[in-house]
């Protein structure tokens, strides 16, 4: 048995009543079936983590519940649903906690933003580990004939597992970001657009648009010549808060930041981080603690903009 088929993004909630189960079996051989009806109930669980208001306790609280979730993927290797909650838990663990650290301590201590940034290159590795093993489950081989017949490799992939092609891209798209210098992960880079487009096909309403926040950095962080547009970007900016109903400041935060800063528009980046800080926590409750830690990253954003703009 290996579980059920991810049917959302996996909460990394149950973790906490997950691992006193966990504990109470410790000293004895953990068996299977307990294992998947575990793994299981991750599924199954409420967003308790997602409508935190304390990012800082929730940031304390995810590396127990990760190694958690990897202590019972040893004893189950195949479970889907473990697989997804381990390539989302590490890929958001690493951005909100670590790499997101980083950016506001560099001005002063670089030596620990470098020590941040490797440590969450290093977890967004992981992640995709965890995802790739994932999508192998749907579609033995994946890995292969992802680089060689992409569209076969994606054919078998339906609604159900757009979760796990996003948190897969993220952690991907995430980790070449970070180590831009490393030829092995830029070549990499068509197949998470590949990715990407295949859960855009499938369920573009995905997080209340979180696909297009993703599609806004895709677009607007590279280059015309290497394929980028920012006509592209600032129509999946509209999507974004079309499908959230402006209730998501993700993809404001990202878009000034990526598009506005490239283009030095300061008066759309100001605008835009002073839309994201006007939402209200409150209104959308499966969306709090993001909304927190976007909210976080654009007061930030707005104390850096004689940084960023020239004039």
């Amino acid at each position: 048995m290996t579980g059920k088929r991810a049917t959302g993004t996996v909460p990394v909630l149950h973790w906490i009543s997950i691992s006193v189960l966990i504990l109470a079996l410790t000293g004895c051989s953990i068996n299977k079936f307990a294992v998947d009806r575990l793994g299981d109930a991750l599924a199954e669980g409420s967003s308790v983590y997602a409508a935190d208001d304390d990012p800082d306790l929730v940031g304390a609280a995810l590396p127990f519940g990760l190694k958690t979730i990897e202590g019972l993927l040893a004893q189950s290797p195949h479970h889907r649903v473990l697989l997804l909650a381990a390539v989302s838990g590490f890929t958001q663990y690493a951005y909100a906690f670590v790499q997101t650290e980083a950016d506001f301590v560099e001005d002063t201590d670089l030596m620990r933003a470098m020590f941040l940034r490797e440590r969450a290159l290093r977890l967004y590795r992981r992640a995709l580990g965890y995802g790739i093993r994932g999508l192998e489950e749907v579609q033995p081989g994946f890995a292969g004939l992802l680089r060689s017949d992409p569209a076969k490799a994606l054919a078998p992939m339906g609604k159900k597992d757009v979760p796990l092609l996003y948190w897969t891209a993220a952690a991907w798209g995430a980790a070449i970001s970070l180590d831009k210098t490393n030829p092995a992960l830029s070549v990499d880079l068509p197949a998470v657009e590949a990715l990407i487009r295949r859960a855009l096909e499938l369920d573009d309403k995905f997080g209340s648009g979180t696909i297009y926040d993703f599609m806004i950095v895709y677009e607007g962080g590279r280059p015309a010549a290497a394929g980028g547009s920012i006509d592209r970007a600032r129509e999946s900016l509209a999507r974004a808060i079309e499908l959230s109903g402006g209730r998501r400041a993700a993809p404001m935060v990202s878009f000034a930041e990526t598009v506005d800063v490239s283009t030095q528009d300061r008066a759309e980046f100001k605008k835009l981080l002073d839309q994201a800080l006007a939402i209200n926590i409150d209104d959308a409750p499966d969306q709090r603690l993001s909304n927190i830690i976007a909210q976080r990253r654009a007061r930030w954003l707005l104390g850096r903009m004689d940084r960023l703009f020239i004039d």
